[in-house]
């Protein structure tokens, strides 16, 4: 590859194709790059704006480089893994989403990370519960397959990120890496709900998941800068399903679900975080119910397990108010531990 010839390419504004796009992300994520030629193609890449046939090119080639989860089928399989990077530091809403989606019958493969822009990520919230994260892919998927429920730690999955994270880190800006965590499911879940952390990005992720093969996807973004559904403010919706693409809203008072403010689900610590979502799967109402139940209202339909948006809010409430999605958080930890060296 000419590295050189490719930078020129993106500095001149001009897309790349499948090819060159692929050789490039094999060459990053291969050590075959210095951290300065690193640095510059991100930064170009970013200047000219990835595309998103570049986006699944750039997905593909950390797919091809991951450790698979072999999962025995996808029937119902489901991620609720977001972009972060909202920066509003609330209680992490997708990983509670994860115990009430696969309480509600869907099988869960979540994808994650310790907090990158917040003050909790699901890799710190599952750990702060007691779970083992040092799982080898094979007793990940023993977990869906036996509790409905597994967690993919994402340094364990894609090893090869080591090569792009010096540079990344000295960047400090977003780069086309921020977009690939939710598009590099490693049980290659093909229904999602993805959070993003700009509203431009609820089609650009819908185009790139269709690209991919996903079946029926929600990216989401709310007005009030929310990469989640948001009780506070309207939710652009950008809908995957039967391989058509349509935008959509979500308004939380059509739902009961409508509050003044997110300030009530803010938290600094990932304890302060798994309080939370303890609170909620106790049966406790108030906005922090009401936020799980609007996301994992989207993760029971785009999983097949109910038969709109309407449908999968009010089975996730249901779910909130037997128990059992606190039940489904003792078994998986009781699984992960099983593992424990």
């Amino acid at each position: 590859m000419n590295f050189k010839a490719i930078l020129q390419k993106l500095l001149d504004r001009h897309d790349l194709h499948h090819d060159e796009m692929h050789a490039l992300m094999q060459a990053l994520m291969q050590g075959e790059a210095t951290p300065a030629q690193i640095g510059a193609v991100l930064i170009a890449l970013r200047m000219k704006g990835e595309t998103p046939a570049e986006i699944a090119v750039a997905a593909e080639v950390m797919r091809e480089l991951s450790a698979r989860v072999p999962v025995r089928s996808v029937a119902h399989l489901v991620d609720t893994c977001g972009t972060g990077g909202d920066g509003v530091n609330t209680f992490n809403i997708s990983t509670a989403v994860a115990f009430v989606a696969a309480a509600g019958g869907a099988r869960v493969a979540k994808h994650g990370n310790r907090s990158v822009s917040s003050s909790t990520g699901s890799a710190d919230v599952l750990e702060a519960a007691g779970v083992n994260l040092n799982l080898t892919p094979e007793e990940v998927a023993e977990c869906i397959e036996t509790v409905g429920v597994g967690f993919m730690f994402a340094p364990a999955h894609h090893s090869a990120m080591k090569h792009v994270i010096g540079p990344r880190r000295e960047l400090g800006v977003r780069t086309i890496f921020n977009m690939l965590g939710p598009l590099t499911n490693p049980a290659g879940a093909p229904n999602q709900v993805v959070g993003v952390y700009d509203a431009e990005l609820c089609d650009v992720f819908t185009e790139v998941l269709q690209r991919l093969g996903s079946a029926h996807v929600m990216a989401v973004h709310a007005e009030d800068g929310l990469d989640e559904i948001s009780i506070a403010s309207p939710t652009r919706v950008s809908e995957l399903k039967s391989d058509t693409i349509k935008p959509w809203w979500i308004d939380p008072a059509e739902f009961d679900a409508a509050h003044e403010s997110l300030e009530p689900l803010k938290v600094s610590s990932a304890e302060e975080s798994l309080a939370m979502i303890r609170s909620a799967f106790a049966g406790e109402t108030g906005p922090h119910a009401d936020i799980i139940a609007l996301n994992a209202g989207a993760a029971l339909y785009v999983a097949g397990l109910a038969a709109d948006y309407a449908e999968g809010v009010r089975e996730a409430r249901k779910v909130l108010a037997s128990g059992a999605a606190q039940q489904k958080l003792d078994e998986f930890i009781q699984a992960t531990q099983q593992f424990a060296s």
